[in-house]
């Protein structure tokens, strides 16, 4: 488990466990505003079944985030040349996949979001071998695009999944520190 402390507040993750936070899951990936994690229809069942599969799986892990200790976010992390891009573009050593989503909140925290994803990065990149982050969310997420620009993700195509069409984009560790030291700087 690590923290962040940066992007408005304390951040830590760790390990999710797909029995015992399979029901707060199960409430966020079925909420409304968890359209585009595409689990709207699942049953606790279901959200137990796909995390024990992620938790079994030797190139997908999943993380519960904590904002102040409390269970706020959903990281996954995963390798591209085996899971989710098999095929779709061509992986570079160092390349890691992410996906991450944010619980509903009756309390809107400004920045809240841009804070999270600022997070999730500091922590892929934290790993040195990490040289690269890729996404690919739905193209029609135009907010979960402005907070990958806002980070430093460089779209570089529109790829075809069986579930989605999606934008495949990419951010360097480079990309990333500039992003945040140039964000630093408005502030």
């Amino acid at each position: 488990m690590t923290t962040d402390r940066g992007a408005g507040g304390d951040f830590t993750f760790r390990p999710l466990d797909p029995l015992t936070d399979a029901e707060m899951l199960h409430g966020w990936v079925t909420h409304p505003k968890a359209s585009f994690w595409m689990m709207q229809d699942a049953s606790l069942p279901d959200v137990e079944r796909e995390y024990m599969a992620i938790a079994a799986a030797e190139h997908h892990d999943a993380f519960i985030g904590l904002h102040k200790g409390v269970p706020t976010f959903l990281m996954e992390r995963y390798d591209p040349a085996h899971v989710e891009l098999v095929g779709l573009y061509e992986p570079l050593p160092g390349d890691v996949g992410m996906h991450f989503l944010t619980a509903p909140s009756d309390v809107r925290i400004p920045g809240f979001t841009r804070g999270v994803i600022t997070a999730v990065m500091r922590e892929l990149f934290a790993d040195p071998a990490t040289e690269r982050v890729v996404v690919e969310p739905d193209v029609r997420n135009t907010a979960v695009h402005a907070l990958n620009e806002a980070v430093g993700f460089r779209p570089e195509r529109v790829i075809h999944k069986p579930e989605k069409e999606a934008l495949l984009s990419f951010c360097t560790r480079e990309q990333f520190e500039a992003a945040v030291r140039e964000r630093e700087l408005a502030i």
